[in-house]
């Protein structure tokens, strides 16, 4: 070590680690990094008075300094080598510094300064990277490497450090296990270092981002299993050492909770979006930590944002469970099958008897009173497929309140598309519940209810920005119009003799069916308003359902007018005949409507029959 003394150089470094910490927005604003810039100087002067390290007079990177050479880059099993003498002392002092000017470059967005100074980092330690000393700076000068590489979007380099941390931190507690030195440690005075919970707790918290910038790079591969994995690992020790903020940390469960929603694992699901309610209430109720932002419970449009995430977070997960019963239990037209109903009945209780032996096998998060809190959230909603319209009921309330909760930050105004998105599932919820209620007229309101929340939406939109979403309420009004037409024709055939009342309520509802269908099918015009020939395979199969649908809308006209029913029936039969001819020259389409295109092809067969029926008896009368 050079000859300075070693307090001056115990203090520029405190100093340096001082103004680095200083929040950018408390520097000058022309000046955004002037206290990083400052921090830099000081570092750079313990360097300097430090002195070069033996083998660092060339300080030219190693041909192993690179990923894909070091052992250190391919994970394998390191030796143990305590940092001992001052030699070795003296490089682990240097490679403190070399980290924290890397860091520092990075911060001033000066990523390949940075990444040098955290090579050398590396280099100065690697033959001691498993000791007492130099584990927790190894790991951390890795986890930013890995950083580093992941926004250079090199995906696969930052995966290899990262792993290289994890596997280090794994050899480490399973051949040593004690809390190793914090790197600030190595300019602090003996009586001022660390006890040893307080270096556990740095330790395992570096471990924490280690985690959690792998769920992330396995995110970005599409590694969704083992992101999944990662990200619930890393909560779970968030909770565990205290070290979240609850903002982040809720936002960060209920974003889980959609990956076990599309797994069909609704009752980890559950437990993720419950404790993520649980902790967002902490919000403005649990001291600072180290780890609490400033925006924390300061900025209410943000707290209000992200209240309205979680809530639609939890709508998915009603509306999932929801359709998922669903699925399990219609016929081949959509209709409640009793039998279906009657083994899923069954299959409950084996459901509920193992519902302990899963419990144990999830990841649960919290100890104590707050997995009592999390567990008080949990039993308010069923994970459950709902069985009978009394279940489905209660899903629906659930969702619906958080329709509510959502609303109230996505407004049409400012949030257009996220307005729409929560309405529309505020719809789907609806119609779902319908399937479960066996009272037609009063699923015939529920429709009704959908209608009205989605038609005040088409005047609100310009069609010409919102093409998309404009053909996506069109075609949801008129299924809705279509089913509560088929609902009427069921009533009225349960009736000797139905009104003229039920008659007229029937063809005003295939009227706005049709109207809703034609607008959909209309959009997919070209501006001289001629239909593609080609439809485009995004909306395939809503176009020939929407020209199947128009067609036997059509045929289910109920007019005393003769004339008028066979006008009827010949513009059914042009829209079937289109779905066949459509679908021999496109091949491809045949698959998306196989069962539409059965039915069409029969219709295209007795249709004529039908119409010259028609105009023979026209003729004799």
């Amino acid at each position: 070590m050079a000859d300075a003394p070693w307090a001056e150089i115990r203090e520029k470094f405190q100093t340096a680690l001082a103004l680095s910490r200083v929040e950018l927005h408390k520097n000058p604003e022309k000046e955004p990094y002037k206290s990083k810039y400052s921090a830099r100087a000081l570092l750079e002067e313990v360097k300097a008075l430090l002195g070069p390290a033996p083998e660092d007079e060339d300080e030219r990177p190693q041909a192993d300094d690179s990923l894909g050479a070091g052992e250190h880059a391919l994970g394998l099993p390191a030796e143990l080598v305590e940092a001992e003498g001052p030699v070795a002392q003296g490089a682990v002092r240097r490679a403190v510094i070399e980290f924290h000017l890397g860091v520092n470059h990075i911060d001033t967005e000066e990523l390949s300064a940075g990444e040098e100074h955290l090579v050398k980092c590396l280099r100065l330690l690697r033959k001691y990277r498993l000791s007492h000393d130099c584990v927790s700076l190894y790991i951390q000068a890795q986890n930013n490497l890995g950083i580093l590489w992941s926004e250079r979007e090199e995906i696969e380099t930052a995966q290899a450090y990262l792993e290289s941390s994890e596997a280090l931190y794994n050899q480490y507690m399973k051949e040593i296990g004690s809390p190793p030195l914090d790197p600030a440690e190595h300019f602090l005075p003996e009586e001022e270092k660390l006890p040893e919970q307080e270096r556990s707790k740095r330790f395992e918290k570096v471990y924490t981002h280690n985690l959690y910038y792998l769920a992330q790079v396995y995110q970005h591969m599409e590694m969704f299993e083992k992101a999944a994995h990662y990200c619930h690992s890393t909560l779970k020790r968030q909770l565990e050492h205290n070290a979240y903020h609850p903002m982040e940390w809720a936002i960060n469960a209920a974003t889980l909770s959609q990956f076990y929603i599309n797994k069909q694992c609704f009752m980890e699901a559950r437990h993720c979006l419950s404790a993520a309610n649980v902790i967002f209430g902490q919000i403005g109720k649990i001291r600072t930590t180290e780890d609490t932002t400033e925006a924390e419970g300061d900025v209410p449009e943000l707290y209000h944002q992200r209240k309205g995430e979680i809530a639609r977070c939890w709508i998915k997960y009603c509306l999932t469970l929801m359709q998922n019963a669903q699925l399990s239990m219609q016929d081949n037209i959509g209709e409640l099958d009793l039998d279906k109903q009657s083994e899923l009945r069954a299959l409950r209780k084996k459901e509920l008897d193992e519902e302990e032996r899963v419990r144990k096998k999830a990841v649960q998060f919290g100890t104590g009173e707050l997995c009592d809190a999390i567990s008080a959230v949990e039993e308010k909603v069923s994970y459950l497929r709902p069985l009978d319209f009394e279940e489905a009921r209660e899903l629906f309330l659930t969702g619906q309140h958080y329709v509510f909760e959502a609303k109230e930050f996505f407004q049409i105004d400012g949030y257009v598309t996220d307005h729409i998105e929560v309405v529309q599932d505020h719809s789907a919820l609806f119609k779902v519940l319908a399937f479960f209620e066996t009272d037609m007229e009063r699923r015939c309101k529920m429709h009704k209810r959908r209608i009205a929340m989605l038609e005040p939406l088409m005047v609100d939109l310009n069609p010409q920005y919102y093409l998309l979403v404009n053909r996506q309420i069109q075609f949801e009004i008129a299924h809705a119009y279509y089913d509560m037409m088929d609902l009427k024709v069921a009533i009225a055939d349960k009736l000797r003799d139905p009104d003229s009342h039920i008659v007229k309520k029937i063809n005003n509802l295939n009227k706005s069916a049709l109207k809703y269908y034609q607008l959909f099918l209309d959009s997919l015009r070209d501006p001289n308003k001629v239909f593609p020939e080609h439809i485009g395979e995004d909306v395939l199969r809503p176009a020939m359902l929407a020209k199947f649908r128009v067609a036997r809308l059509y045929g289910k006209i109920i007019t005393a007018d003769p004339k008028k029913e066979l006008e009827n029936l010949a513009t059914s039969l042009e829209h079937y005949k289109f779905i066949v001819d459509y679908c021999e020259k496109h091949p491809e389409a045949a698959q998306e409507i196989e069962v539409e295109l059965e039915l069409s092809k029969e219709m295209v067969s007795l249709l004529p029959t039908k119409m010259e029926r028609f105009r023979t008896k026209m003729a004799l009368t």
